[in-house]
């Protein structure tokens, strides 16, 4: 298979560390927080709020509104009464989420070849600030939103080749994630995996399938830009 012409990013979890910054974010604006349960909690609605939206039961809905629908949801589970200026704060902290620390010169090795753009289940507004405020190299910033569909939907994973008028197979998806890897693959794309055993809190590590399925499996960004030759 011929190299890829372009590199679509999972962002959340591949390229910036959200339990960590959610955490500390989370500390800072309610004092005695169990940050890490919390940052947990808050990442555990995400998937069943997509899933709302599919069903029917919500429209199409951007990210940064289901991490408000969420919120709103888990402070009550928590027992916490925040007031919606200490809300708006709190569910910001998803736009000023922390690279991991291979993730600015990894990206910027495989920018010397490669066009890169993120494709998140994030709307657009937020992984602007997010590249602004962690000083991101993207090229472009696709998301689920223009698709309107969210990643696993094939619109999303077809939508970056139709943007950059490419066959699927000269997309190549970068993840952490191998259910989105798997969803790509199944589109034609080509794919690439991403340990991030810390993405979601010490001890937490997910368990690995077969990794030879990917056309890369690395340890982090720098060790892909080497096995790609850059």
């Amino acid at each position: 298979m011929s190299a890829p012409k372009v590199l679509a990013f999972d962002v959340f979890g591949t390229v910036v560390d959200w339990h960590g910054s959610i955490s500390r974010e989370a500390k800072s604006i309610i004092p005695g927080i169990d940050g890490d349960k919390f940052a947990s909690a808050w990442r555990a609605g995400y998937k069943p709020a997509m899933d709302e939206v599919r069903s029917g039961k919500l429209g199409w809905t951007k990210i940064d509104d289901l991490h408000r629908l969420i919120l709103d949801r888990i402070l009550v589970d928590f027992g916490i009464d925040l007031s919606e200026e200490k809300r708006k704060q709190l569910n910001h902290a998803w736009h000023r989420l922390d690279p991991w620390p291979d993730t600015i010169p990894g990206m910027t090795r495989l920018k010397s070849r490669f066009m890169l753009t993120t494709l998140s289940n994030g709307n657009i507004g937020l992984l602007a600030n997010m590249a602004k405020n962690a000083g991101l190299p993207w090229d472009l910033i696709l998301s689920a939103e223009v698709f309107r569909h969210y990643k696993p939907d094939p619109e999303t994973y077809l939508g970056v080749a139709d943007i950059f008028e490419l066959q699927p197979s000269d997309v190549m998806l970068v993840a952490a994630h191998e259910d989105d890897l798997d969803a790509a693959k199944a589109c034609g794309l080509q794919t690439a995996f991403v340990e991030r055993p810390m993405e979601y809190g010490v001890g937490s590590a997910v368990p690995q399938g077969d990794l030879t399925r990917f056309t890369y499996a690395s340890t982090d960004l720098n060790d892909l830009a080497g096995q790609m030759g850059v």
